[in-house]
């Protein structure tokens, strides 16, 4: 018999938690806010994951465990790991307490039933962000703090590079391309020049910016020249990271598992996720990618269960649980 476990998969829009009983049966579950420690600090960010843990320990009739595995968005330093990692210890809902970039939730979520805990996941969401990880417990990462960190693209990334070169195109300073009428129009705007003007004055939310993504890969799939270069870097980008992070594990020449994740990757454009494998086949050829369709709160439960040495059997039934009810809900 394992020991409890109380999972925490935290992302920029939505947090999902889960109680995990020592047989191994999930009895309890709720789904939370955005977890955004950047923009306030750690105590106020740890209050909206206080909601939702609160609501699965009610469910699940406990309040407390023996073990908590968090997998946080904007954990992206090892210090802010130790920050939140202190605030959760705080909170008392449970012994010990392990804090993860949320990346190694859709890395461990990914991996296939029974395979050990070895490979590299690329998470292409709002941002962007690689992670890589080893039986023995040696881990591959980055910064993953924006260009400050030498990062690029995302689906917020992405949204701000069409809408530069849209912008470009229709006041003559760049090169002609379709994004300066399929952008604006999005939003029921007739230019770029009214659609510039209604995001400084904030009748267009900046949040809303992540709407033009999709509409940068449409206009990319109908042949745009521009349009098609963003998603290609981006692909780039995506495989770049990958590489670095087998090549710091020594998986480079292993048959490992590279798992794409993130509302990107995982909606699986065809030039996007064509060139990465493409990409990923020369320069890493035994590595196998896999778009991972599994909740990252199921990475955190496993990681749970890894840290707290259960048996096959118990990960085996977190995976049935999730298998049945991919939302987590």
């Amino acid at each position: 018999m394992g020991m409890t476990v109380l999972a925490i998969d935290a992302g920029n829009s939505k947090t999902d938690v889960a109680v995990v009983a020592a047989d191994g049966t999930v009895v309890g579950a709720a789904r939370g806010g955005g977890f955004q420690p950047h923009r306030s600090n750690a105590e106020p960010a740890v209050d909206v994951l206080a909601d939702a843990v609160g609501r699965a320990f009610a469910q699940a009739g406990v309040d407390t465990v023996d073990h908590v595995s968090a997998c946080l968005a904007n954990a992206d330093l090892p210090v802010e790991e130790e920050q939140l990692a202190q605030a959760l210890t705080a909170r008392r809902w449970g012994s010990r307490v392990d804090v993860r970039n949320d990346t190694f939730a859709v890395l461990r979520a990914g991996l296939l039933e029974d395979a050990e805990p070895r490979g590299v996941a690329v998470v292409c969401g709002a941002g962007v962000n690689c992670a890589g990880m080893l039986p023995d417990g040696r881990t591959a990462r980055f910064p993953a703090i924006g260009r400050l960190s030498g990062d690029w693209g995302g689906g917020g990334g992405l949204a701000e590079e069409a809408i530069w070169f849209a912008a470009r195109a229709e006041d003559g300073r760049g090169e002609p391309t379709a994004l300066m009428h399929t952008l604006p129009a999005h939003f029921s705007l007739p230019s770029m020049y009214a659609l510039i003007e209604a995001m400084h004055l904030g009748h267009i939310p900046t949040a809303r910016r992540h709407e033009l993504t999709p509409v940068l890969f449409t206009t990319a799939a109908s042949g745009d020249p521009v349009a098609r270069s963003l998603v290609e870097r981006m692909a780039d980008e995506v495989v770049a990271m990958a590489t670095v992070a087998l090549r710091r594990l020594d998986l480079l020449e292993e048959e490992v598992p590279v798992l794409l994740g993130g509302s990107v990757l995982a909606a699986c454009h065809p030039q996007l996720n064509d060139r990465v494998r493409t990409l990923l086949s020369e320069q890493a050829p035994r590595a196998t990618p896999r778009v991972v369709a599994e909740p990252p709160v199921l990475g955190a439960a496993l990681l749970g269960l890894d840290a707290t040495g259960a048996p096959p059997e118990l990960h085996a039934r977190v995976r049935a649980r999730y298998k049945s009810s991919p939302s987590g809900d």
